[in-house]
């Protein structure tokens, strides 16, 4: 006997698995002890099992009977066996067949399942338990501590090793789990402050048998601060995610958000302005949803993960034109969904009107002067201005001839801006400030690789810069042979081929050309074509130089000054006789620019109080070929040793000279003016040399 045990003998016949299993279950009861395994194969699983146990074996059963077992279980699986076990005489000796073994084998097998599965489940319970981020404490009906996981311990700052079968009180001096022993009451959300410093909530509840009978109590608790924490982290979360809202709704740009399935989950007031479709007619429904016309980008873009820029096509039930952007939105690699934002069309039309209307006004700022800046009463300004004002209601080219400094630049953009292209650009080209080679390129553009130095991809000349507006040629005169052929052309086919170029590109030009030089001359001199000078020369005007219309000097002197009161501070206000008849006797070789040039230096030399300009001001003037009353009466003397015809003939040439000049050298219109014919004009202009 053990323990107060009586010590049950067990002899098992037959060493196969049901042996074994039988040998492995008795091992683990403490009142039987195995005393032996026999079994005809020495190499049976139940006796090498009983080797490695120090358990006896055999193949006869007589030598195990000495020992007297108790009980002698047969699991040979042989039927014969259990009969001839049963005639052996065994007083006190108990025999189990092999089907009753069988049967506690199985039984055994039942048992030892249920018990890994119960061990199992605790071993999930205790995960449960542990994994938990909550406190929990359990006690007994006593008080004694049963369970302690391991937030509870990191809580409590203790072990549960050492806190298992304590009372409560010892561990948590201040707990109520006590009182709900004793009343069975749960408490709930209490607040509490544990030994460690750390205050918590907790929930108290009693645990009762089918009887209603409180048998223990269980505390699950949680630190505060980090409900704290958690509760400041989920109000930033709504804080930020109102914020986003409200710039999302607040964007005057149309915004729709889909899943990764391509599901509706977000659009903003804009997005509903723009297609007309609600919140319910797209949240929670297919990408597809809106489109009236064309492929959903949406889809597109979940599938590539790659974004689309610029994808025309129409949405809502209106078919509203829309231009869409949509990107992929990938968090941590991973696919989340897309966004798109939408921009009307219309919108962007609009823009654009918007933007080629400021381009318009910016170009006709680039014409500044207008017929208003003329200034002028004299009979040769008045022809000039009438003919350019009808110039200026035609598309014809315009030539306009003059002196340096009469102000042909003023009456090209007089022209332009009295014309209907003046919404249009002007461009000015100086064709004597470039050389032969660059006018051209400016001229016409080129191609790419034209020559070395050549922009990428070519560039536009001015003529297509100009199409549609006003080109103005300054010095027109000074043009090489070429490039007048290459302007020929132009003018005659209303179309350029860049230089290095074969492509010819339709220009729509009015050009207004300008020039000092004596075209007639230079044509005999083979330095101007002449078919180029008939396609300029379709509405000549001329601008008399200011010795011929002094009588504009004085409007023209107030309008200058003016101007420079504006550009220096002054605050002239007129200008003396003695100083007019010092303008008046002078002979302008430099026109209009030089009475700018004049004027300007006298202001310049007044002091600032001073009103009205005086000779003294006035910078110095050579008047040796003026037409002075003393170079009059010079004159005068010096005619009086010439005849009548000498004199006759000289005041013819004036005549014929001014007239001549006034009517823009057009013979024709000078002809008719002078009272003679054609064929007889030819013949004076000849004889005077005004070829």
């Amino acid at each position: 006997m053990e323990g107060g045990t009586l010590l049950q003998k067990f002899l098992i016949v037959g060493g196969g698995k049901g042996g074994k299993a039988i040998l492995e279950t008795l091992s683990t009861v403490e009142f039987v002890k195995v005393i032996g395994i026999v079994d005809v194969r020495r190499d049976a699983p139940a006796i090498l099992e009983a080797r490695k146990r120090g358990i006896p074996t055999g193949q006869e059963v007589e030598p195990f009977l000495k020992l007297s077992p108790d009980v002698i279980l047969e699991v040979t699986g042989d039927p014969a066996v259990f009969p001839r076990l049963c005639e052996l005489d065994l007083p006190g000796t108990l025999v189990i067949s092999g089907a009753i073994a069988n049967l506690m084998v199985r039984l055994v097998e039942e048992k030892d399942r249920w018990f890994q599965a119960w061990k199992q489940r605790q071993r999930e319970l205790e995960a449960i338990i542990n994994s938990t981020h909550d406190g929990m404490i359990a006690v007994n009906q006593k008080g004694q501590i049963t369970l302690i996981n391991r937030a509870a311990e990191k809580m409590i700052q203790t072990k549960a090793a050492h806190s298992l079968g304590k009372p409560i009180a010892e561990v948590i001096p201040n707990t109520r789990l006590d009182i709900v022993l004793k009343n069975g009451v749960s408490e709930l959300n209490q607040k509490l402050k544990l030994p460690s410093g750390i205050e918590i909530v907790t929930n108290r509840v009693p645990v009762k048998d089918p009887e209603g009978k409180v048998i223990g109590a269980v505390a699950v608790f949680r630190d505060v601060s980090e409900l704290e924490s958690l509760t400041k982290q989920v109000t930033d979360l709504e804080s930020m995610k109102s914020l986003l809202q409200a710039i999302i709704n607040s964007s005057d740009d149309a915004i729709s958000v889909v899943d990764a399935d391509g599901i509706g989950i977000l659009i903003n007031p804009a997005y509903t302005r723009l297609t007309g479709l609600n919140e319910e007619d797209v949240i929670g429904k297919p990408a597809e949803t809106d489109i009236s016309e064309g492929e959903s980008m949406h889809m597109k873009v979940l599938k590539t993960r790659q974004p689309v820029r610029g994808v025309h096509m129409k949405l809502g039930p209106h078919h509203k034109e829309v231009v869409v952007n949509v990107a992929p939105i990938i968090v941590d690699n991973e696919l989340k969904g897309s966004v798109g934002i939408v921009h009307d069309v219309s919108e962007l039309k609009q823009l654009n009107r918007d933007l080629e209307r400021a381009r318009r006004i910016i170009r006709k700022l680039e014409a500044k002067y207008t017929f208003d800046d003329i200034i002028g009463t004299s009979e040769a300004m008045r022809i000039a201005r009438e003919q350019a004002e009808q110039a200026a209601r035609t598309r014809a080219t315009v030539l306009l001839r003059g002196e340096s400094g009469t102000g042909k630049e003023l009456f090209a953009h007089a022209i332009h801006n009295a014309s209907d292209r003046k919404y249009n650009q002007f461009v000015r080209v100086n064709c004597a400030a470039l050389s032969e080679t660059l006018l051209e390129s400016e001229l016409f553009g080129y191609e790419e690789g034209a020559f070395t130095g050549a922009r990428r991809g070519g560039k536009k000349g001015l003529f297509e810069e100009a199409s549609g507006g006003t080109l103005f040629l300054d010095e027109i005169g000074e043009l090489k042979p070429s490039t007048q052929a290459k302007l020929l052309r132009v003018l005659q086919e209303k179309e350029v081929i860049r230089v290095g170029g074969t492509k010819s590109i339709p220009v729509d030009v009015r050009v207004i050309a300008a020039t000092n030089v004596y075209l007639e001359k230079a044509i005999q001199e083979k330095r101007f074509r002449e078919d180029l000078y008939y396609r300029l020369n379709v509405l000549p005007i001329q601008i008399a130089p200011l010795r011929h219309r002094k009588e504009d000097l004085y409007d023209l002197a107030i309008h200058l000054i003016k101007k420079f009161n504006q550009e220096y501070g002054r605050s002239v206000e007129n200008i003396d006789r003695e100083a007019m008849d010092v303008l008046y006797q002078y002979s302008w070789p430099g026109n209009v620019r030089e009475l700018e040039n004049v004027l300007g230096r006298a202001m310049i030399n007044m002091a600032f109080n001073e009103k009205m300009i005086k000779r003294i001001h006035l910078p110095p003037l050579d008047l040796t070929q003026s037409s002075s009353p003393e170079i009059v009466k010079l004159r005068a003397s010096q005619d009086e040793d010439r005849t009548l015809k000498e004199v006759l003939a000289e005041a013819e040439k004036e005549y014929i000279q001014r007239i001549y000049q006034l009517c823009g050298e057009n013979k024709t219109e000078t002809a008719r003016r002078l009272g003679v014919s054609v064929r007889s004009l030819y013949y004076k202009l000849e004889k005077y040399g005004l070829l």
